[in-house]
């Protein structure tokens, strides 16, 4: 190796750019862990969605002294590509469905973005009320960020959820898992690359909901992923309860700056 530059890793990695002599080029995450296994749940889900979407090839893992460490083939990218295409792509990945009829996962995630792995439903609505929206609770209420008009607001979003989902039918999806726009990219030639994945099998609206909750989705990802997969009709009403999950994780985790935009979502929906 002949240098090491420091990149972006989200906000759990250390990442680096690695060049050796013979000009290659790698990805290296790096997280302070007792367990060879930190990584194992995005190696999982790249290997998934690898199956049918450009992702980064996993080359090796393990530990580094104190820390996990995963190695990826390194992507050259640029800001802008084929929107499209990406909606297109990300379609063909909800295609995909789990093998026992069932919403959940089997391994675990160790940046607390899920649950423990091997929890498995086999009806979406209790899956994603009790291990997404309820463990997301219980952590900003041990924060002390949770408030008693808060919960009540929440018991009746809870209740509408549970109402609009009588009359729709979830298939469990392959799906992202924290699909924002910092976890794709686009390569050299324009066309997207997934990374960072946290998959689980669910409705495939919870991955689109999550689109919409920071900016960096245009019309064509929307276009290109009705064009391959249309979503089911009154899934208007349905993603803003996806959207809540996806703040409750950023309040639990950032703290105050996200409560305001949990509770303005939280009176739109009771």
């Amino acid at each position: 190796m002949i240098d090491s530059q420091p990149v972006g890793g989200g906000d759990v990695n250390q990442a680096f750019k690695l060049t050796t002599t013979d000009h290659q080029q790698y990805f290296l995450l790096m997280h302070p862990s007792d367990s060879k296994n930190f990584y194992q749940q995005e190696i999982v889900g790249l290997q998934l969605l690898g199956q049918t979407a450009k992702v980064p090839q996993v080359l090796a893992n393990g530990m580094w002294g104190a820390d996990a460490y995963l190695l990826l083939s390194y992507i050259a990218s640029q800001p802008f590509g084929d929107q499209y295409a990406l909606g297109r792509g990300v379609g063909k990945i909800h295609k995909r469905t789990s093998q026992n009829g069932q919403f959940g996962f089997n391994v675990d995630d160790p940046e607390g973005r899920t649950t423990d792995g091997g929890v498995w439903y086999p009806d979406w609505q209790s899956f994603f009320i009790n291990e997404r929206l309820e463990v997301r609770k219980r952590i900003i209420m041990n924060r002390h960020l949770w408030t008693g008009a808060m919960d009540a607001r929440y018991q009746k979003a809870v209740a509408h959820f549970k109402a609009l989902m009588k009359t729709h039918h979830s298939t469990p999806s392959l799906l992202h898992g924290d699909f924002w726009s910092g976890n794709f990219m686009f390569d050299e030639n324009a066309q997207p690359v997934i990374i960072d994945p946290t998959v689980f099998y669910g409705d495939r609206e919870f991955d689109i909901g999550v689109t919409q909750v920071f900016a960096g989705f245009d019309n064509e990802f929307y276009q290109g992923y009705q064009d391959e997969y249309p979503l089911d009709d009154g899934y208007q009403e349905r993603l803003p309860f996806y959207q809540l999950y996806y703040l409750m994780l950023h309040l639990g985790k950032f703290g105050m700056e996200y409560q305001g935009s949990v509770k303005r979502l939280l009176r739109s929906l009771a």
